[in-house]
């Protein structure tokens, strides 16, 4: 495709941003068909034992520390190679996904199928965001984040109650491999025909940069991962709290199926008490990602991580699905508030040169909140066999997340 003339900006380029927009919804859809339907069916379709809390994490955490890995590359490989190119290469490597999913004899092809899906994750997702990044306004990156979570996570959300349902017709392995298939062909095909390369637009944000402020930067993928990681004090501190984010979404993708189960639900109702989660998350983000473009970011993040920890906190208290309806809901208001939030407070600190990379270094560290909070939790629930401890462990991380954010990250 040939442009002309290029702007950045949301409205001259939102035919662009909208299909990358669905590039984040199919990506969403890729991983939300695991939320509800591989915890709830570890046991019955895949060998597990009832307690088999280490094993039954162990998907998260390979899932987790794959995309991590992915996010921390994606990023430097997407400014030498293209964004559209890494896109693409997401969707190529899911393509065995389904087949995994169909003829899985055992637990272990289910952590083969994982490490695709961490490699899609790590390569589509990021190349989606980092495309409209690219083709949007610098000050309009709390809304892109918004518009972007909010398609991912409904989209996760919806894939939850959607294969429930289609594997109670089905079966496990057919029904995740017909919506498996379905969603990863449709992405590739789109991202091989529909967007275009944003490197261009990216290049105009260099443009109109400050080049002391771009050249101020190390600029090796090492001496960037220690500035953000051990030498900047506010992208240390909003680093760690997408670590410690992530564990409240892998506590909701592991453990509260199986609770939820445990309380005499089925699989139905499960992911649909769990789907409330993921819509107000998605939706809310509509309104958190732009409001924190007037409003600031730091108040959205502090409260928004305090919310959600007091949500998690209180699940294992209750004993009704109102309730935990309610506190589903909380959680998820707590995410919109964090989640898009926190990557744009990146795009502020982060140089323009080097923000795909530096973005790339927060995405590892959130990411491998997967891996280090499934490992924590596995571990702590597999010691005791108590299922309440997980959510004490991410409800009280998430209050003292919030508590570094608030003392390390500047007021604007």
């Amino acid at each position: 495709m040939h442009t002309t003339i290029r702007q950045l900006g949301i409205r001259p380029n939102r035919v662009q941003i909208g299909l990358q927009l669905i590039q984040i919804f199919l990506v969403g859809l890729t991983i939300g068909m695991t939320r509800v339907v591989i915890p709830a069916l570890a046991e019955s379709d895949f060998g597990l034992a009832a307690q088999s809390f280490f094993l039954l994490t162990s998907f998260v955490v390979v899932f987790g520390a794959v995309k991590a890995v992915m996010n921390l590359f994606a990023g430097q490989w997407s400014e030498r190679f293209g964004r559209k190119t890494v896109l693409v290469a997401g969707w190529l490597v899911a393509l065995p996904i389904p087949f995994l999913l169909w003829w899985a004899p055992s637990w272990n092809w289910i952590i083969a199928a994982t490490v695709l899906l961490g490699l899609n994750q790590g390569l589509s997702w990021s190349m989606a965001l980092n495309s409209k990044l690219d083709l949007a306004q610098s000050n309009q990156k709390g809304l892109i984040n918004g518009l972007n979570e909010f398609s991912g996570y409904a989209a996760v959300a919806l894939a939850g109650v959607v294969t429930a349902v289609v594997v109670d017709a089905l079966g496990a392995r057919l029904g995740l491999a017909v919506f498996s298939a379905v969603v990863i062909g449709l992405g590739l095909l789109l991202a091989l025909f529909t967007v275009v390369e944003t490197l261009p637009w990216a290049a105009l944000h260099h443009s109109q940069a400050n080049v002391e402020e771009a050249s101020a930067e190390p600029q090796t993928l090492m001496q960037l991962f220690a500035f953000a990681s051990l030498r900047n004090k506010p992208l240390i501190a909003l680093n760690q709290a997408g670590l410690v984010e992530k564990f409240t979404d892998a506590l909701v993708w592991i453990f509260l199926p199986v609770f939820f189960l445990q309380q005499g639900m089925s699989l139905v109702q499960a992911g649909s008490v769990i789907a409330i989660y993921g819509v107000t998350w998605g939706a809310l983000q509509l309104v958190t990602g732009p409001l924190s473009d007037t409003w600031g970011r730091k108040g959205l993040l502090f409260w928004g991580m305090s919310i959600c920890g007091l949500g998690v906190l209180a699940i294992p208290f209750s004993h009704s699905v109102w309730l935990w309806s309610v506190e589903a809901a909380v959680i998820g208001i707590g995410m919109a508030m964090v989640y898009p939030n926190l990557g744009a407070a990146v795009g502020d600190v982060a140089p323009v040169s080097y923000r795909a990379s530096l973005i790339g270094i927060y995405r590892f560290w959130r990411d491998s909140g997967y891996a280090v909070g499934a490992l924590l939790m596995g571990l702590l629930a597999q010691w005791t066999q108590n299922m309440m401890l997980p959510f004490l462990f991410v409800g009280l991380a998430m209050l003292l997340s919030a508590v570094w954010l608030q003392l390390w990250l500047p007021k604007r």
